[in-house]
């Protein structure tokens, strides 16, 4: 198994599917890919498209909760003006 698959099926992003040299996206694998998609497309794009739409910086998000984590991503959009 090579280092990039191992991190991933031992930090529960991946599982290995029984008797086969295949893998799948775990629950928690999705909601991280999709958090990172969507910090990506709603915050880092625009800002580097255009960096005098940012009004304030972004508060640190306090809790580690993806729910929490995404209600303030999409609470500091809203509030910046940058559309999904």
């Amino acid at each position: 198994m090579s280092y990039e698959l191992r991190r991933l099926r031992l930090h529960g992003l991946i599982e290995r599917l029984p008797k086969t040299h295949r893998y799948r996206l775990t629950d928690e694998g999705l909601r991280t890919a999709m958090s990172y998609t969507r910090v990506y497309s709603r915050i880092l794009r625009p800002i580097l498209l255009r960096p005098s739409r940012l009004h304030r910086p972004i508060r640190p998000l306090r809790s580690a909760s993806f729910r929490a984590a995404e209600a303030a991503v999409n609470q500091w959009c809203d509030e910046a003006h940058i559309a999904a």
